[in-house]
């Protein structure tokens, strides 16, 4: 199937997308087997119980950020409301009956969501789109945008909904925001034909309280770096923490904490907010070991406790 035609570029060979810096991040399926197969996975708790919270306002000038769950999180700024990757479903699967289920609920209701400006979508892994979460907002939220990268209409128009893509350097604005999408270093695959027939990516925030990112999921590469210098220093940034081991797999397309950190620092990020973690297991870490490792990671680079934190579901940060 084609997702996407279009001249060749930096980050496109005319069939599939690739990362702007090497190596690639494709791994063959016998290691996905070795890994499946002879990894070491760590034991997470089944469920873990809490407790909705409550949003403080339907919308805000000043800049507010609430941690939903894994890489959701709702951004209220200039009176705009954005959503990051939204995933509200029981389990990061093709099917409702197997894959990675959820081991606690996200930290706000659905139903608790305000009135929603922009959907952004980084890439197409099922922990990242989620068609029935999307399905719901774009029949929910009238006036949404949904922002996808190069390609990936093709799956949002055969389930109903219509995004609005973007290759890295796109910008789309409403009032004082401008929402730009910027590389990441991952992949984009939602089966066993499609790897890299999508584009993945990072998206900018600009606002007139600052500039936000959301870096998607993402290995470490000199593209932080680069956006750093394009649109830092930022504000805050939403940074991968989770999911990362073994690094033999894993190190090309999720970065660690100690990889978080430096991504921080490379971005000029007043303060970060660690995301991806503690949600689905989707790699063979133990759940805890993502906090752990960032508070170390933190100490080595000299950070202060609340440079970069690791939220509470449903906890906002208000700027």
């Amino acid at each position: 199937m084609t997702y996407y035609k279009g001249p060749k570029s930096d980050h496109f060979d005319g069939e599939r997308f690739f990362n702007k810096y090497p190596p690639s991040t494709d791994k063959s399926f016998s290691k996905l087997l070795k890994w499946r197969i002879f990894g070491e996975h760590s034991k997470w708790p089944q469920w873990i119980d809490s407790e909705y919270k409550k949003l403080s306002t339907q919308r805000s000038q000043t800049l507010k950020v609430t941690f939903i769950n894994h890489a959701s999180a709702l951004i209220q700024v200039d009176n705009i409301n954005i959503i990051t990757d939204p995933h509200f479903s029981d389990r990061a699967s093709p099917v409702s009956f197997a894959g990675p289920k959820r081991v606690r609920k996200p930290g706000i209701k659905f139903e608790d969501l305000p009135p929603l400006d922009f959907v952004l979508v980084s890439h197409n892994h099922y922990d990242h789109l989620d068609i029935t979460t999307l399905q719901k907002i774009y029949k929910e939220h009238p006036n949404v945008k949904i922002l996808v990268g190069l390609g990936n209409n093709v799956l949002l128009k055969d389930e109903g909904i219509q995004g609005l893509e973007m290759d890295w350097g796109d910008s789309q604005k409403k009032g004082s925001v401008t929402i730009t999408f910027r590389e990441a270093h991952h992949w984009s695959a939602r089966g066993m034909f499609d790897k890299r027939k999508t584009l993945w990516g990072s998206f900018i925030i600009e606002s007139s309280q600052g500039n936000i990112y959301f870096a998607g999921d993402t290995g470490y590469s000199p593209h932080f770096k680069d956006i750093g210098r394009d649109f830092g220093p930022f504000k805050v940034s939403l940074i991968p923490i989770g999911a990362y081991e073994p690094r033999w797999f894993m190190k090309s397309a999720h970065v660690n904490p100690q990889e978080a950190v430096q991504a921080h620092l490379d971005l000029k990020s007043e303060k970060s907010i660690g995301i991806h973690f503690g949600t689905f297991q989707l790699t063979d870490e133990p759940i805890s070991e993502p906090l752990e490792k960032l508070e170390k990671a933190k100490r080595k680079q000299g950070l202060s406790v609340d440079e970069f934190v690791a939220p509470e579901f449903g906890e906002t940060f208000s700027f």
